[in-house]
């Protein structure tokens, strides 16, 4: 199993539209074939110090494997997803993790 994370803090300034194009964004990539679950989510505001609620959303995809995760982001969807979203976020960071 392969797991992808990505933490995404969004520029302040977005329009409506522009939120709304993000979020169809989100949901275009869990439609990616090699993904096997998803989950798209924003911070729950557990105020402990070692949590950290600054992000705006997170987008969790699962794969079978490492060769799933490479084919997810040679995607279309994944590339058009950079490419019309790109400019709304200051920040992005990611966590991939592997398991049994």
């Amino acid at each position: 199993m392969f797991i992808h994370s990505v933490y995404f803090w969004l520029k302040d300034d977005l329009t409506n539209a522009q939120l709304e194009q993000y979020r169809a964004g989100l949901k275009a990539l869990t439609t990616i074939g090699t993904v096997t679950f998803s989950y798209v989510g924003a911070p729950a505001g557990t105020p402990r110090e070692v949590v950290d609620n600054s992000y705006s959303h997170v987008l969790i995809v699962g794969f079978a494997d490492k060769a799933g995760h490479d084919a997810y982001q040679d995607d279309p969807i994944h590339d058009a997803f950079r490419n019309d979203c790109g400019t709304f976020w200051d920040r992005v960071q990611i966590y991939d993790a592997i398991g049994d």
